[in-house]
This record gives C-alpha cells, structure tokens and sequence, in this order.
C-alpha cells in the first residue's frame, strides 16, 4: 500500500514519519532542488512536543532547541504588560515550550526517515480522477521531475503543499484561497547572543516585535505591522530599524546583531473562509494546505504536526481509506479552525491594534487579569492529547 506526500515541510515531513510507522509505502514528492539552511526560528509548544513524543522524535529535538525562558508582554517603552511565569506554564501543559530554527527541526524530520524517501525536484501539476467504489488504487499523482513527466498511483494521498496549495485548488476550486490578513512581517535571526534571551514580545501602535531563545545561542526575531499586500521597501532591514529602532533594549542590539542580508519578510496571509472538508475521496489535506493561520499564536507547525499524527493514528494501510480519512476530518477539522479563528482575533486586538486609547485600554485590562487566568487562556490551544499511533 503506497502512500505519497505532497510536500516536505514540517507538517509533510511528520506525515511521512507516522505512515511508515503504521506500515505504509512513503514517497515525499518535494518541488525544491534541494534544502538549504535559509528560514527562521518557530516555538514548538505542548501540543506539538507530544505530537513529536509520538513520532519517536521529541528527545532529539529538545535537545536541538531551548526550552521557554520567561518572559510575556511589553509595551514598545519596555513597561511589562503582562508577565509569563515559565515554570507555572510548564506544570500546567506537563512540558515546557521549545525554541528551535526551522531549519534545524528540518533536519532532524528528514533524518527520521529513511534514504530515498524524499524526492527533490518533483513538482506536482495534478491529480487524476477518483478510482470508484473502495478500490485500493487510489487515484494518480503527476509530477514532473528531472525534465520528464511522471505518473505514479497511491492509496493514499496527503497534499501537504503549503498555504497556495495547488491541490486545494484543484479539489474545492470555488474555494477563494488565502486572503492578506492586513499585516507584513519581518523575520531574522541574530548571530552568537549574550544579550537578554526572553520569549517575549512586545506591542506598539499596528506594530509588534517577537523574540524566541533558539538552542544554539542565538536568537530569532520577528517584527510586524499594519501594511497593504505586497507593500516593497528598498532596504528591509533598514525599514526595520525605521519602524523598531526606537523600541526598548535589547530591540536595538538584536537587530545589529543580525544580518541584514538574511533578513525575510512575508505578508501574512491566512484562510479566511474555512474549508467544508479536509478530505476529497483519498487525499488528505494538512497543514497550511488545510488550515493557514495567522501566527499570532505561534501554532502553525505546532497543528500541522497535531494533523499528521492523528492522520497516522486513524489511518492503516489495511484500513478502509474513506472511512479514515472521514475520522481524520472529524477530529482535525474542528480544533484547527478555532485555532485559526483564535489567531485572528488576538491579531487584531494585539498587533494589529493602532487607536491609541484603544491601545492603552487593552494594555490596563491586561495589567489587571489574573495571572491564573492570563495563564489558562494562554495554555488552552496548547493542552492537546496525542493519541497513540499503532505500530
């Protein structure tokens, strides 16, 4: 039984470990060349720590990461908002958060599974038609790779192509696609740290500034505004220090020690419409193909993993596919886009927010939350149970 994988991002990659683990066929069809160490950092939190628990993978990568340091919310003057009290969070989840580069968990994902596994270079142009009935054939994958056109046949299908999926749109092709969510991001990573390691951020008028301790002493960044899709600047990193220059140590310092040739920005977009499905006949949608969100939570890979162990929990190479690709939606579907619906809206009444008054309204009723509470609404979208993959 031959499963393919549409993509090797984070979510793909754990898609791919889960499946060979329940006995599948894995081929991970990926349109990059080949991987390089460009991108940024991302928290892993309690839910996407247990997902990678299940995988067999968390040790190794905890210990490639930084576990949270404490930190919380400032306001662009440095006052703290709100603090976050790391151990208490940890009690409450049973793990603590992890700071790790993207590229670093990567690695360590394609590691997990054997040579051969992941074909580079391989961009998918379609799918074939549903084989009838239950037939395990499936349907068929065309791809073009190394100058030649290529069809293959898979009972199982997950398209795990990221936010412009193209098998999305080949499946629910009324479906509108990602929209801009009204903000634009800056991304970066600092060289060799000494300064201050909190995982904090902190707010200003339609401004925000994100920081997350990575495990090899160094320190990703990240820095967001109001502004209208594909907004261009000349010098990235020299719009940075317009924006956040002025802000509060160690904003300053971070970004002198960061360089600005590998500076990334991204507008952020999302999936504003939910989808009716993650799941047409016996492809499988995952990850920001499914669900793109805002990162205002920090939980895109965080769900993209909570989708790929569930897929490998529910889903058997003797099981009956429709069947278990109906669980999946059934417990995947729901969860992610409240998720998604979360990140929204404390996007808006986080980053996004610019009236001043309103600002300082926020900011007062924050000070004055429980810490108890504060801590239980932020840990909620984190409290997730991994469930068990059957080997």
């Amino acid at each position: 039984m031959d499963a393919i994988v549409i993509g090797a991002g984070i979510g793909g990659l754990c898609a791919a470990i889960g499946l060979r683990q329940r006995g599948w066929q894995v081929t991970v069809l990926e349109r990059a060349a080949a991987f390089s160490e460009v991108g940024a950092g991302l928290t892993l939190m309690a839910n996407g720590l247990r997902g990678l628990d299940v995988l067999g993978i968390g040790d190794t990568v905890r210990a490639a990461g930084r576990a949270d340091a404490p930190g919380g919310t400032r306001a662009s003057s440095g006052r703290w908002i709100s603090r976050i009290d790391a151990e208490a969070m940890t009690r409450l989840l049973g793990t603590a958060a992890l700071g790790i580069h993207r590229a670093t968990l990567h690695e360590i994902l394609r590691a997990a599974l054997p040579a051969g596994t992941i074909l580079t270079g391989a961009q998918v142009t379609g799918l074939g038609p549903q084989a009838r009935g239950d037939e395990p054939t499936g349907r068929q994958v065309v791809y073009q790779h190394a100058g030649k056109t290529v069809t293959v046949r898979a009972a199982l299908i997950v398209a795990a192509d990221g936010i412009d999926s193209a098998v999305r749109a080949q499946l629910w092709p009324d479906h509108p696609g990602p929209v801009h969510s009204g903000s634009t991001a800056w991304l970066g990573v600092t060289g060799p740290w000494a300064g201050e390691r909190a995982a904090a951020i902190s707010w200003g008028p339609g401004a925000e500034f994100g920081t997350v301790p990575l495990g090899d002493g160094r320190v990703y960044w990240f820095a967001a505004v109001n502004a209208p899709a594909k907004w261009r600047v000349e010098d990235e990193m020299a719009a940075v220090r317009q924006r956040f220059g002025g802000w509060h140590d160690p904003v300053p310092g971070l970004l002198d020690a960061t360089d600005p040739a590998a500076v990334i920005r991204t507008d952020l977009r999302h999936l504003a419409a939910p989808l009716p499905s993650y799941v047409r006949g016996n492809v499988a949608l995952l990850g920001d193909a499914a669900h793109a969100m805002t990162p205002n939570l920090g939980q895109g890979a965080n769900q993209a993993i909570e989708d790929a162990v569930v897929l490998a929990a529910v889903c058997g190479p003797g099981d009956a596919i429709p069947a278990a690709l109906a669980e999946y939606d059934r417990q995947r579907r729901p969860r992610s886009q409240q998720v998604a619906r979360a990140a929204v809206q404390i996007g808006r009444i986080g980053q996004q927010l610019a009236n001043p008054l309103a600002v300082g309204l926020r900011n007062t009723m924050m000070r004055l939350t429980p810490s108890r509470l504060a801590l239980r609404s932020m840990a909620r979208h984190a409290d997730w149970d991994a469930p068990r993959i059957p080997r």
